[in-house]
């Protein structure tokens, strides 16, 4: 057998060509790129068509469209939502408790969430030991789980949420008594919500985990972990957890429903969020976020925004705001707030509860949240704060000696020294931040 020899230096060189075509082909590495794949590649830069697929098993249903008729989610089953699900004026949709609900993926108007239109009702009853769990399809959470395994407090936007649409006055604007949900187009007709019914009954919410959510559903409008949208006080909203979701964890447009023991976790706007006039009472709360997530404020508050439904008062009561880092702020109360904060505890540091105050031409003050401290139309009683700020309408600021009038007359009112609120975190023990140990 006749042998080859090379010489060192064309060892050398063909090496060198080697390692060159290696990077080459490292740089370009191909795969499978889509994440809801069984086989994808995270370091897959070009899809090379071998994505492999999960074969849906017994067991799995998937939800589109209007559901037009009662019927019933099961605890045997994984449903996964496709697109908008609403349940329609005059139509029940019943949730076994432990039923695990999966949102996909899609950005605007592939969106999922599940819509409970106006006149249209959920009766979603979990327990502390059998929750029912809204998320996202690519958490590996399955059957008789309360948690998944691969997805963190800081994923969020994975997919919708849930909004709730009801009969209940709201303060909406140009006069209207009825509104129509933010990103959703008027001529679709389930976006609408309010009117005068303030003992509106949508259903019940009982022991709900709300993950990974939040998305874009048109530019400027984001889907909220829960919104409720002119829900009446008909309607039970208890222990319900919101865990990392881009938008707000929970948003009242106008309403009359109460909701108790509530907890938002790692949000990236609002903790909780007040448009409308929403008249009702929120008992028992906790809002907890940290950095990395674009995390606004724990409480966002406004008031009506219309000429109708202007004189309802919310109740926010034992609460608890806090950061665990240093991005977001304790609360903005602006556009006309008006209600009572009660036995509330605000965790931010030196950073303050901030309150708008607006002027006219001549400096005078119009009605806004600083103006309704000093009229004890916004009040703030046995809270614990670092300060209250408050700051002008206008940028820039013209009506200087006013503000600070206004910063006096609020600092005479407010006691920022309060013993605040006396939640205990082991009211959401069942939910995911509970048996992820973040509490």
């Amino acid at each position: 057998m006749k042998r080859i020899y090379l010489s060192p230096a064309k060892v050398m060189a063909v090496m060198m060509s080697l390692g060159f075509a290696l990077s080459i082909s490292s740089c370009k590495k191909e795969g499978c790129t889509d994440e809801t794949a069984t086989n994808y590649d995270d370091k897959a830069k070009d899809d090379d068509g071998s994505c492999e697929y999960p074969v849906a098993q017994e067991g799995e249903v998937t939800k589109t469209g209007s559901i037009t008729a009662n019927e019933t989610w099961t605890a045997n089953n994984i449903y996964f939502l496709d697109g908008k699900v609403v349940v329609e004026d005059g139509a029940t949709l019943t949730i076994e408790p432990g039923t695990i609900i999966k949102g996909k993926q899609g950005q605007e108007a592939a969106a999922s969430a599940l819509i409970v239109a106006k006149g249209g009702m959920i009766m979603a009853e979990g327990t502390a030991a059998a929750p029912i769990i809204f998320t996202s399809e690519l958490d590996n959470i399955t059957y008789g789980e309360k948690r998944g395994t691969n997805l963190t407090k800081t994923d969020n936007e994975k997919w919708g949420g849930i909004a709730i649409l009801g009969d209940a006055p709201s303060s909406t604007e140009n006069g209207d008594k009825v509104g129509n949900l933010e990103g959703i187009p008027a001529d679709e007709g389930y976006g609408e919500y309010g009117g005068d019914n303030a003992a509106d009954n949508s259903g019940v919410l009982k022991y709900v985990s709300i993950r990974h959510g939040g998305i874009s559903i048109g530019e400027g409008n984001e889907l909220n972990g829960l919104t409720l949208a002119g829900v009446g006080n008909g309607t039970t909203i208890e222990n319900i957890e919101i865990y990392a979701t881009l938008d707000d964890g929970v948003e009242f447009f106008g309403g009359t429903v109460n909701a108790k023991n509530i907890l938002v976790f790692y949000q990236g706007d609002d903790g909780i969020d007040i448009d409308q006039n929403y008249s009702g009472t929120v008992d028992g709360f906790a809002v907890i976020h940290g950095d990395g997530i674009g995390t606004d404020e724990g409480l966002e508050i406004d008031g009506p925004e219309g000429s109708t439904y202007t004189d309802g008062l919310f109740t926010l009561k034992n609460g608890l705001c806090k950061n665990e880092g240093s991005e977001g702020s304790a609360a903005d109360f602006k556009s006309k707030a008006q209600g009572t904060i009660q036995n509330v505890t605000f965790e931010y540091g030196s950073k303050p509860v901030k309150l708008r105050a607006s002027f006219d031409e001549t400096c005078g003050a119009k009605s806004d949240a600083a103006k309704y401290v000093a009229d004890d139309r916004l009040v703030f009683d046995n809270c614990n704060m670092s300060s209250v700020e408050v700051y002008e309408n206008a940028d820039p600021a013209t009506c200087i000696s006013e503000t600070a009038a206004a910063q006096t007359a609020a600092e005479a009112k407010i006691n920022v020294s309060g013993s605040g609120g006396s939640v205990s975190l082991s009211t959401w023990s069942w939910g995911a931040a509970g048996n992820n140990n973040e509490l």
